[in-house]
């Protein structure tokens, strides 16, 4: 059944299992080496208590969930879906379908049925495994779904599966702790995360194995210091590509993935204290509300070393909050992409004073397992434009839409849609997605600058800055801000501010001060919700 060595060079196989790259022989690597290591922990609210795996427990429950899944047919080139929130179980079931040659795509619990049934089917899951909470949900789509044929609840909390779905815990029970033989090869996909960015329609973006054991693994071990013995925040759904995919390294290099409920920032901060954090990674919004958190200002925050932060402008306020309580603490700022398997630019910082040109937009220099141009528009070498990439943890493809995958990868480069510039020393700087640059009376603004402006005036938590279609402007440079609590503060006020650092031009036309921003599940905030709303709401946005 294994890859044998070719008889006519007698090389050895890529596929061959005494030299494969496939993340399934990494977690039994770590399973003999670390067994007795906690590989997930998951943390209970309101003192529902902590459960943990260890290393050797999860490869156990991976092979014989591996076991049982081909026992029903499914392997090699098939693809598991997960739908529900994060749980150990959900590991279990990632890890145990790679093993046996299965790709996952993890599904967004909140989707409505026409989602559900088109991610579902689209990404061709012959099996999904579904939270007891959602399986009536999941029930009412069975019929529009006839290529999947093992439907798996995960019923360890007592209930008793419906007619027509199997036991998650009946699984593992009747599942072999054996080290599934299958052929399987580095380039096989892992991986299926779905990924709007800018655009309404979702892209599958295909990973393989490959991907992670030779660019985003020893990237994120380099570029992030990630190690073995790091105790990580983990608060990214498995339905994204942050949280599908970074468990991948996580646990690869032997670290544990702490695996905390949706927490008010009070209890988040506890959880960060009693389970000795070292690392975590967010978005700008959520280290925000951890800092206005009761207690926050005598937290005791010795363990953590580094915070990741990505996806959104960080204000001043936020590096002196952290500064604050502890001394030791590195900020890593990164920029990546699903279709690079998040194969990331890094750049490391204590405060904004290390940052080059104390510029917040910064987001630091390749890895080494990536390459970068920066072109204008006629695709000729810029100091600004488009950033243009390409590396082995580049993706498979988009899956089932070669047309899209033509337009992403041409002439040998993964063409991002990102703006950056680029110093003369290797630096780079985010400009703005080339979709959220907004064109007003002839010239281009980047959303970006705008809102780092207005996150300097002490009455703003968050804000966002959008183009709003205008009959005179083309587009008007459009802000909504969420008022730090206990502040008042006007839009008059924010514009006077805006205007001491802000042309004319990138000065906002409207400010809304509004009670939320429009959010993704791992925090990022949803500009195309704003634009879409605002335009084309009954009423709009009620100015402030």
């Amino acid at each position: 059944m294994t890859a044998a060595p070719t008889t006519e060079t007698g090389l050895i196989d890529a596929g061959h299992p005494a030299r494969r790259a496939v993340l399934g022989d990494g977690l039994r690597r770590n399973a003999q080496r670390i067994g007795s290591t906690e590989a997930v922990v998951v943390v209970g609210a309101e003192g529902a208590g902590r459960r943990a795996l260890t290393y050797a427990e999860l490869d156990s429950g991976a092979n014989r969930f591996a076991s049982a899944l081909a026992a029903r047919g499914v392997g090699r080139g098939d693809v598991l879906a997960l739908l529900g929130r994060n749980t150990p179980e959900a590991l279990v079931a990632l890890w145990g379908a790679m093993k046996v040659g299965a790709a996952v795509t993890g599904v967004n619990p909140t989707f409505t049925g026409r989602e559900l049934t088109h991610q579902i089917s689209h990404s061709g899951a012959v099996a999904v495994l579904v939270a007891a909470e959602l399986a009536d949900r999941a029930d009412e789509l069975r019929d529009d779904l006839p290529g999947v044929h093992a439907w798996i609840v995960d019923d360890r909390t007592g209930a008793t599966p419906a007619a027509g779905w199997e036991s998650f815990d009946a699984l593992l029970a009747e599942g072999e702790d054996v080290e599934p033989e299958v052929d399987l090869h580095e380039d096989d996909v892992a991986i299926v995360p779905y990924t709007s960015g800018t655009t309404a329609l979702p892209k599958a973006v295909a990973l393989s194995h490959r991907n992670y054991v030779s660019s985003t693994i020893p990237a994120y071990a380099a570029g992030l210091g990630m190690a073995e013995g790091d105790r990580f925040y983990y608060v990214m759904p498995f339905h994204t590509m942050a949280g599908i995919g970074t468990q991948l390294s996580l646990l690869s290099l032997g670290a544990t993935v702490v695996l905390p409920p949706p927490l008010p920032p009070a209890q988040a901060l506890g959880v960060l204290q009693a389970e000795r954090i070292t690392i975590m990674g967010q978005t700008p919004a959520f280290y925000l509300q951890l800092t206005q958190a009761p207690g926050f200002q005598d937290a005791d925050l010795s363990a953590l070393q580094r915070t990741v932060v990505y996806g959104g402008t960080m204000p001043q306020r936020m590096f002196d909050a952290f500064a604050a309580v502890t001394d030791d603490l590195v900020w890593i700022t990164l920029w990546s992409q699903s279709e690079l398997s998040q194969t990331p630019t890094v750049g490391r910082f204590r405060s904004l004073a290390d940052v080059p040109g104390q510029d917040p937009a910064w987001i630091g220099r390749p890895t080494a397992q990536l390459e970068v141009r920066v072109v204008d528009e006629d695709g000729a070498d810029a100091a600004e434009g488009e950033l243009l990439c390409r590396s082995p943890g580049l993706m498979r493809g988009y899956l089932g839409d070669p047309d899209r995958t033509a337009e992403a990868v041409r002439d040998g480069w993964l063409h991002t849609g990102d703006l950056v510039r680029r110093s003369p020393e290797g630096d780079l700087f985010f400009v703005d997605r080339r979709h959220d640059v907004i064109k007003t009376g002839g010239m281009n603004v980047s959303s970006v600058e705008v809102e780092r402006v207005l996150y300097g005036h002490a009455g703003v938590l968050e804000v966002a800055v959008v183009g709003l279609v205008d009959d005179y402007w083309t587009q008007a440079v459009t802000a909504f801000v969420v008022a730090r609590p206990g502040t008042p503060v006007g839009a008059d006020e924010l514009i006077a501010h805006a205007r001491v650092d802000l042309a004319g031009y990138k000065v906002p036309k409207a400010v809304h001060l509004v009670d939320e921003l429009p959010k993704d599940a791992q925090g990022k905030i949803l500009k195309r919700v704003l634009r879409t709303t605002a335009e084309q709401g009954p009423d709009g946005p009620a100015p402030a």
